[in-house]
């Protein structure tokens, strides 16, 4: 089980959210399920700014990807998870975007090379939908 932190006044608007609250645990599943992430084996708890999230993901990197979806929304402050995983993999860090960055940018302090950016954008699809749209207080995977 982990626990992860996200900035709760920032992120995706969904139906019912809030600055001080997340959205109820029905929207966070479409949310999920827009991504292509939902395999209903996923549950999903809201408890103020808090989402639970338990159940059984194909891969760790699906795991990832369903943490940072949920809590890359507008109201959410923490992800708590219990997803099982099929086949382990190696985690990827999880990066909070600052204001100036770039994927470039993180990619030359993460691995050393700008030229390396691509790797972090489709380790982050289909939550990005292009290279030059990330924002302040978003939360990324940087793959191993």
């Amino acid at each position: 089980m982990g626990i992860f932190d996200f900035i709760k006044d920032v992120g995706e608007k969904l139906f019912g959210a809030s600055e001080a609250q997340a959205a109820p645990a029905d929207k966070i599943k479409e949310e999920l399920a827009k991504h292509g992430l939902d395999s209903g084996d996923v549950s999903v708890q809201v408890d103020g700014d808090t989402v639970k999230i338990s159940g059984s993901a194909p891969s760790n990197e699906v795991r990832e990807k369903i943490i940072i979806a949920a809590g890359n929304t507008l109201g959410v402050s923490k992800v708590e998870e219990d997803l099982k995983v099929a086949t382990s993999e190696p985690e990827a860090k999880f990066y909070t975007v600052k204001k100036g960055d770039t994927l470039s940018k993180i990619a030359q302090e993460q691995y050393g090379k700008a030229s390396r950016y691509p790797d972090i954008f489709e380790a982050n699809k289909p939550m990005l939908t292009h290279p030059d749209k990330i924002y302040p207080g978003q939360v990324l995977r940087i793959p191993a």
